[in-house]
Order: structure tokens, then C-alpha cells, then sequence
């Protein structure tokens, strides 16, 4: 393709958008591409954010270029960077929509630099319809499209809701590639003793930011359940919390779980991931809505089972009955999954499907799909 930007949060930034957009840089370079990454000095005002910072204590990527210099809320920062990527002339920018409170910013930076009239955009879009709504999400959303020449979903309900907006602008569905760079699997004994766990249990991991949409609370009523209970298994609470944690504190009491919850609800570094895949038997996303989830792909990577709920993407990735369960919205249903699971023994006969289901999710496919998009 020639000279990419990528206009889209990285380290220093933290989250999974990151870690994405740098992966997808590493990758458009081992394909021959001249790749740089536009990233934010200001990526949310605090009100905006909810957890404790904003920033990784993570090392930055290696050999990966990356510009700090997108202010969020500060319109004369839009007309300048926008001026720069316009005489920087790329022949591509792949930028990364996943809140309306961007589209100002995002569509302004991006209309200015077009105004060369050599470089094409394509976006990669999450949630052009958010998990939580504010005012503005429409009109900041629909700004936003009108400056992209092209979007890349992950999901079919992303794909339904840009055709809510737009019905003529090309869209590619390209699965979520599988999130490979959190390191080799290690062994469940080192896990544990890693995060200091003993190995005379079996653990079900929820990971990832805590918010009210993801349904930790629907894990934790599934958890009281007699069924689940007489299993005699822990559940890993992993991730910060982004919603108030007396919501889940008080699950937990009324249901005398404090010995069954292990909470390690603080940012989990990159280097620690391995870590509470390695100790988890079973990885759980009992959403009550979504589009699709990067932890379905860290899961995937290192091989883990998992139980989604029915709603949005989650299905498209899951296969039932091969690489886990996809099951209703409710604690019972989540819990009948938890103990076919245990009581059937069911991680050998998943494991075939976990390690073949890796050839789907390439990041080959996805940069090859942006670039015939690019193109068309």
C-alpha cells in the first residue's frame, strides 16, 4: 500500500485499542508498509473517564512509530494536525471509531486531510452505537462517517448500525484478529503461583474493565447458585472497575461468596495477562449487550474455552459445543454452562477446536481486507 497513518490511541495509552492498533502497525510493516501511528495527548477529559488513570506502565512497543499529538477537545489542535497529515500526503489513514465523543475530533482532523486529494480513509468502528448512551451520539457518529470513505466492522450488528446512517458506503466484516501478543502460554502451576493461587481449585476468569453492559453481576448470581456452588470452584474477578464496585461487593455478601470471588480489580499490565489465562479453566463474557470482544480473542490465543451470552458479535466468534457455550442472558443459563463444563469434563474435547478455531482470526486477513477496501 505505500505510507499508512494510523490515527487511533497507543502506548502510552492503555486498553485494548491500543494493543490493536499497535499489533495492526506491526503487522502493515512486516508487509513492506510505512506505517506511523497519530495517538492522543488528550484522549478523554476526566469526567469522560472512570478509571484510575489513563496511562500503561507497560515498555512501548518496539520499532513502532508513535506521534503523541491529538488533543480530544481542543478544536484548533483538529485544524492543525489535520493540516499536517494533509501535507504528510498518506496514501491511506486507518482510523479507530469506538466512542461519538470522538466524531468531532476525528471527522474534523480527517476532512482536513483529505483536502490533498490523495489519501483515503478507512475506519475500523466499534461501537457506532455505544453501550452507553449520552447526548450528541448521533450527530457526533453521523459527522464522523461522512469523512470515511470506508469501515471495517467486526461485528454484523456494527455493520447494521452504519447502514442506520449511511447505506451506500462500502463496509467490510473482518473478524477481530486474535490478540497474539500478550506472550507464550505458560503453564496453569506457574499461573497460579504467579498470582499466588492454589492449585487445589479450578477457576472460571471474568476479564477486562468492569461495566455495568459486560454483566459481572449476572456471573455472580450464577456463582450462589446451588448447582455452581457444590462444584467447589473460584471465580477470578480480573480488571478495573468502570462502574461502582458496591454494585458487585454487595452480590457478594448477601450470597456469602467472599471464600468463591477472588478480586484482583486493578489494571492488569500486558505482562500479566498470561498469568490469569494460564490459571483459568474456563473464561466467561456474561454481556448483557456487545458488539464483539477483544477477550474472546485473548482467549483464543491462549486457548481457553469460554461461555458468551447471546448478543451482539459474541456469537459470530463462539461456536457452541466447540470452542464453548453460547448461552441466554441470565444466571441460571450461565451457571448450567459452568457445570456441563466441570461435571462433563469438557476442556479436552474443546481443545482441538480452541487451536484450529486461531486460523480464522489472522492479522494477515485483516490488513489484506483494509487495503482492498482502500482500493476499491
Amino acid at each position: 500500500m505505500g505510507k499508512i497513518l494510523i490515527l487511533s490511541p497507543a502506548h502510552p495509552l492503555r486498553g485494548g485499542i491500543a494493543n490493536f492498533s499497535e499489533r495492526l502497525a506491526q503487522e502493515l510493516q512486516e508487509e513492506g508498509d510505512e506505517v506511523v501511528i497519530y495517538s492522543f495527548s488528550l484522549q478523554y477529559p476526566g469526567f469522560l473517564f472512570p478509571g484510575t488513570t489513563q496511562y500503561s506502565t507497560d515498555p512501548p512497543p518496539a520499532n513502532i512509530k508513535i506521534e503523541t499529538v491529538v488533543n480530544s477537545i481542543h478544536p484548533f489542535n483538529w485544524l492543525k494536525i489535520g493540516q499536517r497529515i494533509k501535507q504528510l500526503r498518506p496514501d491511506l489513514i486507518i482510523v479507530r471509531y469506538w466512542l461519538p465523543f470522538m466524531g468531532p475530533c476525528l471527522g474534523t482532523i480527517l476532512r482536513l486531510a483529505k483536502g490533498n486529494g490523495h489519501t483515503k480513509v478507512v475506519a475500523i468502528t466499534d461501537n457506532v452505537i455505544p453501550h452507553e448512551k449520552r447526548p450528541g451520539d448521533r450527530l457526533f457518529t453521523s459527522y464522523f462517517l461522512k469523512a470515511v470513505d470506508a469501515c471495517v466492522v467486526m461485528s454484523a450488528a456494527v455493520k447494521d448500525d452504519i447502514r442506520k446512517f449511511n447505506t451506500t458506503k462500502p463496509v467490510s466484516l473482518l473478524p477481530h484478529p486474535i490478540y497474539d501478543n500478550y506472550g507464550v502460554a505458560v503453564e496453569r502451576a506457574t499461573g497460579l503461583e504467579k498470582l499466588d493461587l492454589s492449585p487445589k481449585y479450578q477457576y472460571l476468569l471474568f476479564f477486562g474493565f468492569i461495566r455495568k453492559y459486560k454483566g459481572l453481576d449476572l456471573l455472580l448470581e450464577a456463582m450462589a447458585l446451588p448447582a455452581v456452588k457444590q462444584l467447589g470452584i473460584k471465580l477470578i474477578v480480573a480488571g478495573e472497575y468502570y462502574a461502582e464496585a458496591s454494585i458487585y461487593e454487595e452480590i457478594i455478601t448477601r450470597n456469602q461468596l467472599e471464600e468463591d470471588v477472588i478480586l484482583r480489580t486493578q489494571f492488569i499490565t500486558n505482562e500479566e495477562v498470561k498469568y490469569y489465562f494460564a490459571a483459568a479453566s474456563l473464561v466467561v463474557q456474561p454481556y448483557r449487550s456487545a458488539t464483539q470482544s477483544g477477550i474472546s480473542q485473548i482467549a483464543y490465543h491462549f486457548e481457553k474455552a469460554m461461555v458468551v451470552t447471546r448478543v451482539g458479535g459474541l456469537p459470530e466468534i463462539v461456536r457452541d459445543g466447540k470452542e464453548g457455550y453460547i448461552v441466554e442472558v441470565s444466571p441460571s443459563a450461565i451457571a448450567s454452562a459452568i457445570v456441563d463444563f466441570f461435571t462433563r469434563q469438557r476442556e479436552p474435547e474443546f481443545a482441538p477446536y480452541l487451536a484450529k478455531a486461531k486460523e480464522r482470526f489472522s492479522w494477515k486477513n485483516m490488513t489484506t481486507g483494509i487495503k482492498q477496501l482502500a482500493n476499491q
